[in-house]
C-alpha cells in the first residue's frame, strides 16, 4: 500500500464516508484529502521536499494525522516529538533527526535555527490539485524516538515498506474492516498511537475518532458518545477503569475488544476487567524497532490470559537459548523477531544496529518464553533480571503475585543491592483509591505462592510509582529513588 495516495483513495472510494474526527472538527474523505493536499503545499511553501525530516511537536489532534500524510505526500520523513520534553530534550531530538521544520502548538516556543510553524496556521485550502503521490518503500517514514529507559533515546527509522508491512499484518491479527471505529487514546508521539489507532483503520476503510487527554471519569461518556468498535491502551489506563466506583456501569456494546500492549498486564486484571464492562482485553507484545507490534492473542480464537498470544501473521519469533541456540518449549530466553516490519536500525548509529539486528533477527532485549502452541509469555526486560545468590528472579512473576491483593493498583518490583546475597528483591506498591494496603497481608501472600529467593524482603508503599510518557512503568526512576532514599537513611 501507498499510505501517501491513501486519502486519495479513500476519497475515491467513499467521499462523504468518515475519515478522522477530534473534540473540534470531523472530516469526511473528501474533505480530509482537500485538508492533506492544503497542508502539503504549505509545508511545500516553507521549503520542505524528498528527504526532508518534518517534526511534529503536537497534541493528539487532528492537524498531527494531516502532518503525516502531507509529509509524506512531498517525500518527506515525520519524526513525532513528545510535547512534555524539556527545551534540551527537545532541542536534542530535533538537532539529531535533523529536522528541517517543527510544528508547534500555538504559544509555545519556537525552536531555534529551525523553521517553525504554528498549528493552527496550517493552510485549510489550496487552489492546487497536486498530483497522485507514488512513494518509493524504502523511503524513510517514521522517525521514532525511543524513551530512553537505558540511556539517550535513540531515532528508530522505520521507512514505507516497515508501515506496509505492519499494518497489512495489524489489519489481519486485529480482524479490522470498514465497518470498524478506532478510539485514539495513546499519544500520538508513540508507534502504537500511529500505526494501530490511526494507520492500520484508515487503511482497511474505517474511521477515527482522536479522543481528547485520557481522564477515566469521563472516559466511557466518550465511548457512549463515539461508539468505537476497539481501542489501544497500557495497563495503566486498564487498572484506572478497573478502580472506578462500582456504580459506573457504562454503555460498552458497540467496543468489540480493547488492546492491551506497552507492558505486561497480569491475567487477574484481563479476566477482572472483562468480567465488568463485558469486552475482552486482547494482550499484545511489541516495540519501536519491530513497527509496533509482534504478538497478540487471537481475537476470535483461544485467549490465554498471562501470555501476549500468537505471532503477527508474517511475523517469525524465536527464544534465545545458551550459546546461541534455539531454547525449547517453556525455557526463558530473549525474545527474537523476524519480519518485513523490522527496523531499518538506528539514526547514525550503526555500531548499535549490527549489534541489535543480526542476520535478520532483533534482539528485543525482552526475555520470555513460548509454549508448545507457539504462544508468548513475557518475564522482562534483560536488565530487569535481578540474581540473588546466583539465582535469576523475574519481577514480573512477583508483580502478577502481589496484583492479586484487591488493594493493589499497580506494583513495581526491582532488585537493590546486597552485601551477601549480591542483590535482593524490594516491591513497590501503589494502593487503589480509598483503600489501604497491608505490608503484611502482601508478605503472606507472596509467602503462599513464591519460593523463598524470590519474596521481597520489604514493601514501599507510595501514592504513585513513577511512569515514563507512554504510561509505562518508569523502573528507572523506582531504582533512583530507592538510592536516593536508602543514601538519605
Amino acid at each position: 500500500m501507498n499510505f501517501a495516495s491513501l486519502p486519495d483513495r479513500r476519497a475515491e472510494l467513499d467521499p462523504q464516508g468518515p475519515s478522522v474526527s477530534d473534540g473540534r472538527r470531523s472530516l469526511t474523505n473528501a474533505s480530509f484529502l482537500h485538508r492533506v493536499r492544503a497542508a502539503a503545499r504549505h509545508l511545500q511553501d516553507l521549503g520542505v521536499g524528498a528527504g526532508d525530516v518534518v517534526a511534529l511537536k503536537l497534541t493528539n489532534r487532528i492537524e498531527f494525522v494531516l502532518l503525516l500524510f502531507a509529509s509524506w505526500r512531498l517525500g518527506a520523513t515525520v519524526t513525532p516529538v513528545n510535547p512534555k520534553l524539556t527545551d534540551v530534550e527537545v532541542a536534542r531530538q530535533l538537532a539529531d533527526s535533523g529536522a528541517r521544520l517543527v510544528v508547534v502548538e500555538d504559544g509555545t516556543r519556537a525552536e531555534d535555527g529551525i523553521v517553525t510553524l504554528a498549528v493552527d496556521d496550517l493552510y485549510e485550502a489550496t487552489a492546487d490539485t497536486d498530483r497522485t503521490p507514488d512513494t518509493d518503500p524504502s523511503a524513510l517514514a517514521l522517525l521514532i524516538y525511543t524513551s530512553g529507559t537505558t540511556g539517550v533515546p535513540k531515532g528508530v527509522m522505520l521507512d514505507h515498506a516497515n508501515i506496509d508491512a505492519m499494518t497489512d499484518m495489524a489489519s489481519k491479527a486485529l480482524e479490522l474492516g470498514p465497518a470498524d471505529r478506532s478510539l485514539l487514546i495513546l499519544p500520538l508521539f508513540h508507534v502504537n498511537g500511529v500505526v494501530v489507532s490511526v494507520l492500520t483503520p484508515l487503511l482497511v476503510g474505517a474511521a477515527v475518532v482522536i479522543a481528547d487527554r485520557f481522564d477515566p471519569h469521563t472516559f466511557f461518556d466518550v465511548i457512549e458518545r463515539e461508539r468505537p468498535t476497539f481501542f489501544s491502551a497500557v495497563p495503566t489506563i486498564y487498572n484506572m477503569l478497573a478502580a472506578l466506583p462500582d456504580a459506573v456501569r457504562p454503555d460498552t456494546s458497540s467496543v468489540r475488544y480493547g488492546i492491551c500492549g506497552a507492558a505486561p498486564a497480569p491475567a487477574e486484571l484481563l479476566t477482572r476487567f472483562e468480567a465488568r464492562y463485558g469486552f475482552p482485553l486482547i494482550e499484545g507484545y511489541g516495540l519501536s524497532e519491530t513497527s509496533c507490534a509482534c504478538t497478540l492473542n487471537p481475537v476470535a480464537g483461544p485467549r490465554r490470559a498471562g501470555t501476549v498470544g500468537l505471532p503477527f501473521p508474517g511475523q517469525d519469533i524465536r527464544i534465545g537459548g545458551d550459546n546461541g541456540s534455539e531454547a525449547a518449549p517453556g525455557q526463558n530466553g530473549e525474545i527474537l523477531v523476524r519480519g518485513a516490519n523490522i527496523m531499518r536500525g538506528y539514526l547514525g548509529r550503526p555500531d548499535e544496529t549490527t549489534r541489535t539486528v543480526v542476520d535478520g533477527w532483533l534482539h528485543t532485549g525482552d526475555i520470555g518464553h513460548l509454549d508448545a502452541e507457539g504462544y508468548l509469555t513475557l518475564v522482562g526486560r534483560s536488565k530487569d533480571i535481578i540474581i540473588r545468590g546466583g539465582e535469576n528472579i523475574y519481577p514480573k512473576e512477583i508483580e502478577d503475585v502481589l496484583a492479586g491483593d484487591p488493594s493493589v493498583l499497580e506494583t513495581a518490583v526491582i532488585g537493590v543491592p546486597d552485601e551477601k546475597w549480591g542483590e535482593v528483591v524490594v516491591a513497590y506498591v501503589q494502593p487503589r483509591p480509598d483503600l489501604t494496603v497491608d505490608p503484611a497481608a502482601l508478605e503472606a501472600l507472596c509467602a503462599k505462592s513464591l519460593s523463598g529467593y524470590k519474596r521481597p524482603t520489604s514493601y514501599v508503599v507510595v501514592e504513585a510509582i513513577p511512569k515514563n510518557a507512554v504510561g509505562k512503568i518508569d523502573k528507572v526512576a523506582v531504582r533512583a529513588a530507592h538510592a536516593a532514599a536508602a543514601a538519605g537513611a
